[in-house]
Parts: structure tokens; C-alpha cells; sequence
């Protein structure tokens, strides 16, 4: 065990101490890991948009002071009582949902929707005895997603952790524990687009962009872009994306357009945006006896979905994902598998690199539309 396993760990952390105000670099303690609980030193962190609108708190219950982050990837520096999978010196992708390994979600084919684990955005504590593992001078400071990966040092359910190929580059896999697994599971693992078929992608964000790049590793011939931003058409070719609608350049809806491009509709189809609209247009752009429109992007609490029935009795058909409908242990290290053997690429989704004394920079990059991942180096 290292020299610092059972005792609390001073280190830098980034803590939000209120929505929307500049992370503050402090000191903080991180307590030893409990029952099923890991401490991981993280290495490098990246900014994912789910952090920015939980930083914001617009629409959100607020919960301060609080250490965000969820992409990243680090070293295992202890385990608690119980953990078995897992020793000092494994390389892991800590992920913002788990794998208990016991409950039926889990030990289903179908699922990776833990019950134990699953995404809790209010949860500001570890799930073992409802308590913070951070402090400051005293005063608790909330978790987020079980990872808060903005600090050098972490506790994480065990279940949250994907071992990996300690070969693997972290300051680039990291980017596959939250966005790029996300929008790649949800065409590989639920779409499921043949050679040569058609694809609509709904929103060019990182999401969006690993959603096509899904795509293009199946073999789509198609591959259409959506957005309301034209300035992301011309990044998004590098994805695969070889057709490009703006819904605000017409004057009818979005899916008669791509229907009329497409004689009749798309194969397959991504939302990626969280609009109640895009997820209509993306299930109505599907073509009639075989289309597929997947769900990807998250709502408001109060939307709802309408279409009309026939749609449906048309033979489309309308599935939603949840990160991509990858386990997180089972999962995710064959993925990192993937990009070692060059079967997909990851590089060029990161566009930005700053060191951790300069986190409100990737905030910067983010908030005004420049950056699709801005990868934090913790040790700088």
C-alpha cells in the first residue's frame, strides 16, 4: 500500500463555492477511503458541459460549496475494506454512473443502468455513510456525480471505476468516461447503422460529433449534420459529417427537409441536444419500415414529446440511451482497447489543453463555443 493509504491527503482541489462565480484553487482535506470506496490521485481532468450547467445552477437545485468534474483519468492510490477488483498503481477512467455488479440492471445483457450507482446530481455525499470525503478547514465540501475529479485527489464508489490498460495515453482516454463514449455507444451500441446507410446527428457538440464519428467507424455513406451553428460544420467533416442542414435556413421543419434530401427519410438518427424540438425533428426525420431516431440529449423536467401515433405505426422506432448503453467496468477498458488499436480516434476531439491553476480557462473555452474537450493537467 502507498505511504499515504488510512490517512487524510492535503492537496489542491478547484471548489465552486457559488453558481457561476470563478472555481477557487484551495487546499483540502480528502479523508481515507471507506467500505467499497477508492482514493484516486487524478492525473488529468477534462470539462464536459454537464459541469458548466451544474456550476450555473440555472433550472438546477443548487448545492455549494461543491468540487465539480466527472471526465478523467488517474492512478488508484488506496482502496477501503471490501474493494477486490482493484489495487495501488491500477490506471482508471473514473465514470459519472456505475456497476454494482449485483443488482438486475446490472446483471442484465440489456441494461447498464445500475441501481445502486445510477446518476445522482443532487447527491453531494458518498453513498456508504452520507458523508463528504472533502473538507476545509472543517467545512464539508460537496461531491458531484461520486467522481468531483477537479481535485488531486478523489474517493469513488469502487463500482464507478473502469480498470484500463495502463498502455493507454490518460491525458487522451479520459475524454472516453463521460461525452465521447456517450454519443459513440449511443450509433454503435443502439442505432446501429448499416454499411451504406443514412445518418442524421442533431446538435455538433462533443457528443454530437462522437455520435458521427460512430457513425463513420459503421460505415454510414450519409452523414448529416444538424446544427443551428454553422460554424461547427466545418470541424465536424473531420468526424465524418459529409452534409450539413441549419434548421434556421428554412422555412418548413427540419425533418421534411432531411426527409426531401434523403428520398424519404434518414436510416438512422442522434439527438444530441437536450431540445424537446431537435428530439421530434430527429424521430419525424426517420424513414418509414425501418428508421431509427435515438434519444441522447437530456430535457428540461417539464417537456414533453409529441407525435403523432401513425409514426409509429409506420414503423419507425424511437430508443432512448443512457452513456451510450456502455457498463462502466465491463465496458469502457474495451473501448480504451479500440483507440489503442487505431479503431477510433480521440485526438481530435481535444482542441485545448491548460494547466490546473488555469481551470476557469476550459470554463472560457466552453461558455463561448471554442472548444469541443480542453483537457486539465492536474500536475501543472
Amino acid at each position: 500500500m502507498s505511504s499515504t493509504a488510512g490517512q487524510v491527503i492535503k492537496c489542491k482541489a478547484a471548489v465552486a463555492w457559488e453558481a457561476g462565480k470563478p472555481l477557487v484553487i484551495e487546499e483540502v482535506e480528502v479523508a481515507p477511503p471507506q467500505a467499497n470506496e477508492v482514493r484516486v490521485k487524478i492525473l488529468f481532468t477534462a470539462l464536459c458541459h454537464t459541469d458548466v450547467y451544474f456550476w450555473e445552477a440555472k433550472g438546477q437545485t443548487p448545492l455549494f460549496p461543491r468540487i465539480f468534474g466527472h471526465e478523467a483519468g488517474g492512478v488508484v492510490e488506496s482502496v477501503g475494506e471490501g474493494v477486490k477488483d482493484l489495487q495501488p498503481g491500477d490506471h482508471v477512467l473514473p465514470v459519472f454512473t456505475g456497476e454494482c455488479g449485483d443488482c438486475r440492471h446490472c446483471k442484465s445483457e440489456e441494461s447498464n443502468m445500475c441501481d445502486l450507482l445510477r446518476i445522482n446530481t443532487d447527491r453531494g455525499v458518498m453513498i456508504s455513510d452520507g458523508k463528504t470525503r472533502f473538507s476545509k478547514n472543517g467545512q464539508p465540501i460537496h461531491h458531484f456525480v461520486g467522481t468531483s475529479t477537479f481535485s488531486e485527489y478523489t474517493v469513488i464508489h469502487f463500482g464507478c471505476l473502469a480498470k484500463i490498460n495502463p498502455a493507454a495515453p490518460l491525458d487522451k482516454v479520459c475524454v472516453l468516461s463521460c461525452g465521447i463514449s456517450t454519443g459513440f455507444g449511443a450509433t454503435v451500441n443502439v442505432a446501429k447503422p448499416k454499411k451504406g446507410q443514412s445518418v442524421a446527428i442533431f446538435g455538433l457538440g462533443a457528443v454530437g460529433l462522437a455520435a458521427a464519428e460512430g457513425a463513420r467507424v459503421s460505415g454510414a455513406s450519409k452523414i448529416i449534420g444538424v446544427d443551428l451553428n454553422p460554424a461547427r460544420f466545418e470541424e465536424a467533416k473531420k468526424f465524418g459529417c459529409n452534409e450539413f442542414v441549419n434548421p434556421k435556413d428554412h422555412s418548413k421543419p427540419v425533418q421534411e427537409v432531411i426527409a426531401e434530401m434523403t428520398n424519404g427519410g434518414v436510416d438512422r438518427s442522434i439527438e444530441c441536444t437536450g431540445s424537446i424540438q431537435a428530439m421530434i425533428s430527429a424521430f419525424e426525420c426517420v424513414h418509414d419500415g425501418w428508421g431509427v431516431a435515438v434519444l441522447v440529449g437530456v430535457p428540461n423536467k417539464d417537456d414533453a414529446f409529441k407525435t403523432h401515433p401513425m409514426n409509429f405505426l409506420n414503423e419507425r422506432t424511437l430508443k432512448g440511451t443512457f452513456f451510450g448503453n456502455y457498463k462502466p467496468r465491463s465496458d469502457i477498458p474495451g473501448v480504451v482497447e479500440k483507440y489503442l488499436k487505431k479503431e477510433m480516434e480521440l485526438d481530435k476531439f481535444i482542441t485545448h489543453s491548460v494547466p490546473f491553476s488555469e481551470i476557469n480557462k476550459a470554463f472560457d473555452y466552453m461558455l463561448k463555443g471554442e472548444s469541443i474537450r480542453c483537457i486539465i493537467r492536474m500536475g501543472d
